[in-house]
């Protein structure tokens, strides 16, 4: 497949989202890099997050959790980064749900093998809040890029979250933003 060229949205573009000024302020990015279906940006998304850490009594949840997503054709975003995450993209690749993607740096140079039919076919969008030369993710490009998947949400949806950890500090922000969200655990 030949790689498309990323489209380049900017604040008063059609498809730009406008909660990202009114929840972000300030910390807006001036611009988003994407490849995809530009549309997914107007549905109802929820958002997926889930630390590197995980108690094992959560995962079958998550993944259960994962596929009536898919099968309910709910959009989800996430960066799916942790392994919980990856493996729920991984199940809800199994279907055809609409999924926006958002890496923690510039979009991919390389599209993986199975993103390439739902890219195809309309159901992906890889959005970025990044310079391209942001190629590295680090722990400040994740929490910025968990700030922006939260901004854009519609509701969130968490795995585990542990009190006074980084999903914990990303509930209070929800929280201020009027962003329903749940936990399977909170320990």
């Amino acid at each position: 497949m030949e790689k498309l060229p990323p489209a380049w949205i900017k604040p008063g573009d059609a498809p730009w989202p406008r909660l990202l000024a009114v929840r972000l302020g300030t910390s807006a990015p001036a611009q988003l890099s994407a490849l995809g279906n530009m549309d997914l940006l107007a549905l109802p998304k929820t958002a997926v997050f889930c630390s590197a850490r995980c108690p094992g009594r959560v995962i079958l949840t998550a993944y259960d959790q994962a596929a009536r997503w898919r099968d309910a054709g709910r959009c989800i975003i996430s960066g799916f980064h942790s392994p919980i995450e990856k493996e729920c993209l991984r199940i809800l690749l199994r279907g055809s749900p609409p999924i926006i993607i958002c890496p923690a740096r510039a979009l991919p140079k390389r599209i993986p093998t199975d993103w390439q039919k739902p890219l195809n076919d309309g159901c992906l969008l890889i959005l970025s809040a990044f310079h391209e030369t942001e190629t590295r993710i680090t722990a400040d490009l994740a929490r910025r890029r968990n700030d922006f998947v939260g901004a854009l949400a519609d509701e969130a949806w968490f795995a585990h979250i542990t009190p006074g950890g980084k999903n914990d500090r990303l509930t209070r922000r929800l929280a201020q933003w009027d962003v329903p969200f749940s936990a399977v655990e909170r320990t």
